[in-house]
């Protein structure tokens, strides 16, 4: 029995074929997605050693996937390689360096997709531990950029409520003009 699972999410047969000649033999079984609708079911409902995710994928993208994934800390412990023809595409939404996650540039070799295997589970290991009802540490620098999300979002709701007090205005108005 297989003691490893990887899943390979890739819209293409011939790269999920291609991953899985490349992994080396022995206690692995491959799992596969062809969008990525099908391997997110599939990582709630197997629980992958391993996440190999392309980035462009019909149905849900790569980076929706991703970003269910890191919602979730059960899923985000996961080691994950994201695949990708065009590195822009990834750094455009997720900044490097990849912390907890190691990237790989399609077309790839054996060798290529070894280490990116290897990089990414030394990643996944340093990744904290967030238990589901706690939330995760918060240091000085994500406190002043929280604290100033919140100062936003406080304007922001003045800004709503000032808009509404005109349009209820505006409507009152209307309806002053109508009778």
């Amino acid at each position: 029995m297989a003691t490893h699972k990887i899943l390979v999410v890739d819209d293409s047969n011939v790269i999920r074929n291609m991953v899985r000649d490349m992994l080396p033999k022995g206690n692995f079984e491959v799992l596969e997605a062809k969008d990525g609708m099908q391997g997110l079911n599939l990582i709630r409902q197997e629980r992958p050693t391993l996440i190999m995710l392309d980035f462009l994928l019909p149905k849900l993208s790569g980076y929706e996937v991703f970003q269910n994934i890191q919602a979730s800390p059960e899923l985000a412990s996961i080691p994950l390689v994201l695949m990708s023809g065009r590195k822009e595409e990834v750094t455009e939404k997720l900044q490097e360096p990849f912390e907890y996650f190691e990237f790989v540039q399609k077309p790839f070799d054996q060798k290529e997709l070894i280490e990116a295997i290897k990089a990414a589970m030394a990643k996944a290991k340093r990744r904290p531990v967030v238990a589901p009802t706690a939330s995760a540490p918060v240091s000085a620098a994500e406190g002043g950029d929280i604290q100033a999300l919140h100062d936003k979002i406080a304007k922001m709701q003045a800004e709503i409520d000032g808009l509404k007090k005109q349009v209820s205005q505006i409507l009152a108005f209307v309806k002053q003009k109508l009778k």
